[in-house]
């Protein structure tokens, strides 16, 4: 029904600001936090499932992510049987809630600046202690500028992550897509590592976020080139070292923020004692400081903001346009039974 489509269509829209506006004024939820639950029920399922073969982590990654979805849409079908005012309140409010869940970009800022402070006020080791909230690198050994180094590479990549992929689901496929993307990106965090545990298992989740996290990657590192103070920099950077790092999403990403902030990152990191050498992003910038970790959240909000505002518009035009051809292609099929009805009486009568 072409009105349906439209009111679909706003709901889903409003549902979306709605969920920004309230991280962007509350942040994630304290307490019973739907993301916390579903790691807890994938950790469950993990250690049932669990053995050293790719097929037994499909089959948990599928479990996972099918789960939650398989939830959403039965929410959804449970809103479409309300009257149509109420449907269009319940959708709304189905989505603002999802995407309350799903984003997290005030939480990202406000531990991100906390690093900041406590870098700021001299105090190296609360920045440690801070540091894991951000990121698996280990701190204990890290200086001052590493872990500003550390901190302006985590709020890039999370940008992708807790923020701008998450809309961009949101537009491609609603609230299932929200909700999809944030399983498979927390899945990705629990197990998508290159450790012996879950070389194998985790293998399927992480391609699974490499392919969901693609599009949003690339829109982050296009809006940071937009929105940053160096854009010639930032389109540079991108180009010429965003294939360098060995994530294909976060490397677009980082090597961008890292244009447009005039800061070098990439270089020597340790995950849970695993020493990486990585290649330099944006090897003329300068060794990133206590100060640019605040720098880099405004240009993370600002992404955020962009992206929201794309993503709606984007996800409107589109639901828009579905309704155009869907229409086009009834009008033609009525057409087509039209003039089949005159034929003959028995093809009036079939109709």
């Amino acid at each position: 029904m072409p009105g349906q489509s439209t009111s679909r269509g706003g709901s889903w829209a409003y549902g979306t600001a709605l969920g920004y506006l309230t991280d962007l004024l509350l942040g994630d939820p304290r307490r019973g936090h739907p993301v916390a639950a579903f790691g807890r029920g994938a950790a469950t399922l993990e250690r049932l499932l669990w053995r050293d073969r790719r097929a037994a982590g499909a089959v948990h990654t599928a479990l996972c992510v099918g789960g939650a979805t398989t939830a959403v849409v039965a929410l959804g079908h449970a809103v479409a049987r309300a009257s149509p005012a109420a449907q269009r309140l319940n959708r709304t409010v189905l989505t603002g809630t999802a995407s309350w869940a799903v984003l997290g970009g005030s939480s990202l800022a406000r531990e991100a600046t906390g690093v900041g402070a406590a870098l700021e006020a001299g105090d190296l080791e609360e920045a440690r202690a801070l540091l894991p909230r951000l990121c698996g690198r280990d701190p204990r050994a890290l200086d001052g500028e590493e872990i500003a180094r550390a901190t302006v590479e985590s709020l890039a990549e999370n940008t992708s992550d807790a923020v701008v992929g998450a809309l961009v689901w949101g537009a491609l496929a609603g609230t299932p897509g929200l909700v999809a993307f944030r399983a498979v990106n927390t899945l990705d965090a629990m197990v998508g590592h290159r450790s012996d545990r879950y070389a194998r298992f985790g293998w399927s989740a992480a391609r699974l976020d490499d392919a969901m996290g693609w599009p949003g990657a690339r829109l982050t590192a296009l809006l940071a080139t937009v929105a940053g103070p160096d854009r010639e920099g930032a389109l540079r950077s991108w180009r010429a070292d965003g294939r360098a790092h060995p994530s294909p999403n976060a490397g677009p990403v980082e090597a961008a923020f890292a244009g447009a902030l005039g800061l070098r990152l990439g270089g020597t990191l340790s995950y849970g004692g695993r020493v990486e050498h990585r290649p330099p992003l944006n090897a003329h910038g300068r060794t990133p400081q206590a100060g640019d970790i605040a720098r880099a959240a405004r240009l993370s909000r600002r992404v955020g903001a962009l992206a929201l505002l794309g993503t709606v518009a984007g996800g409107l035009v589109g639901r828009l346009a579905g309704r155009a051809v869907r229409a086009t292609l009834a009008g033609g099929g009525s057409g087509v039974r039209r003039r089949a009805g005159h034929a003959t009486p028995s093809a009036r009568l079939a109709y």
